[in-house]
């Protein structure tokens, strides 16, 4: 940064902005996000029920994955679809006693079972790697990466970023899913979850078994998380508890205000503003110490989520007649 930017207290270095790094970088965070956020979407926005487990269900996806291929000799390929059915049945585990709890009672259960699996990772050290993580997993997703490299190159792109290749593949994912859960919210099925959002009595008076629908809402959240957590295991190349800290759920449920309630397409929009802002704010210049800086950009995001839930509570792309949760 120049001299003439340093010397004044407040300044922003706009340099980042152009590089094509900083937005590989934000990009997969968003896609990342995006996907984890679409669970939150089925459960919240169509189905009227509370998750705060996410992050819990994220750590499962990862941890199973890299177990998978390091401990059992899985094959990277296979360990994914596993990691998944693994992930789902742990979120049908966690709801069959908890769904049909009131609304904020399965908040707390959910929430309480994440911290269970956090906190099991961190002190299962045979099986985890403890606080150490597990590495080594992604050996099979380099050979793709080359390739796709290699491929960017022999259509003359020169030094394409190191990162490029995993942006490509989470947003291809990231987009096929929210095309696949659009449909899916059309067909019969889909509208049975919004009527159990909007009034779950008349769902039961019309012969739908709500427990079921929500059931079902709560484990498509989980191996949506799973994908979430296997793209993140990629991103970082090892996989330790600290990455599924409950503060990532919440940052899940913010990118849901921003893109709107019942809106796949508005989360995709919310994850790229929010990690936009929040990675650009690092790039602030002021005569504060680190630790703080790193909270004032929290401050500005929390703020901007006020200022938004006043003035269009429904998100950038919800709509108020779909503000509509359960009791």
């Amino acid at each position: 940064m120049s001299e003439a930017l340093t010397a004044v207290p407040f300044a922003v270095e706009l340099d980042a902005f152009t590089s094509l790094g900083f937005w590989t970088g934000v990009g997969i965070l968003a896609g990342i996000y995006t996907i984890f956020a679409l669970g939150l979407q089925v459960n919240v926005g169509f189905t009227g029920i509370f998750n705060f487990g996410q992050a819990g269900f994220m750590a499962i996806g990862a941890y199973s994955m890299a177990i998978l291929v390091t401990d059992v000799g899985f094959s990277f390929w296979l360990a994914l679809p596993v990691a998944m059915l693994i992930t789902m049945a742990f979120g049908l585990l966690v709801g069959l006693p908890s769904v049909r709890l009131r609304t904020d009672y399965l908040a707390i259960a959910t929430i309480a079972a994440a911290e269970a699996i956090r906190l099991f990772a961190l002190n299962a050290r045979g099986l985890t790697g403890g606080a150490q993580g597990i590495f080594g997993f992604d050996d099979s997703w380099d050979g793709v990466s080359d390739g796709i490299i290699d491929g960017l190159e022999s259509l003359g792109w020169e030094n394409p970023e190191t990162l490029l290749p995993l942006f490509l593949v989470v947003w291809a994912v990231a987009i096929l899913l929210m095309i696949v859960l659009n449909v899916l919210q059309k067909t019969p099925w889909g509208r049975v979850l919004r009527a159990v959002r909007e009034d779950e009595d008349a769902a039961r008076a019309l012969g739908k078994n709500a427990f079921s629908y929500k059931l079902q809402s709560l484990a498509i959240a989980a191996g949506l998380a799973a994908i979430a957590g296997f793209f993140l295991a990629l991103n970082l190349r090892f996989v330790i508890p600290d990455e599924f800290l409950p503060i990532f759920t919440f940052i899940g449920y913010a990118i849901l205000v921003l893109g709107g309630l019942a809106n796949y397409f508005g989360v995709a929009v919310g994850a790229v503003i929010w990690w936009t802002i929040l990675e650009g704010l690092r790039f602030l210049e002021l005569p504060l110490e680190e630790v703080e800086i790193a909270a004032l950009r929290f401050i500005i995001l929390g703020l901007a989520l006020i200022l938004l839930m006043a003035f269009r509570p429904q998100g950038m792309f919800g709509k108020r007649e779909e503000m509509v949760l359960g009791d």
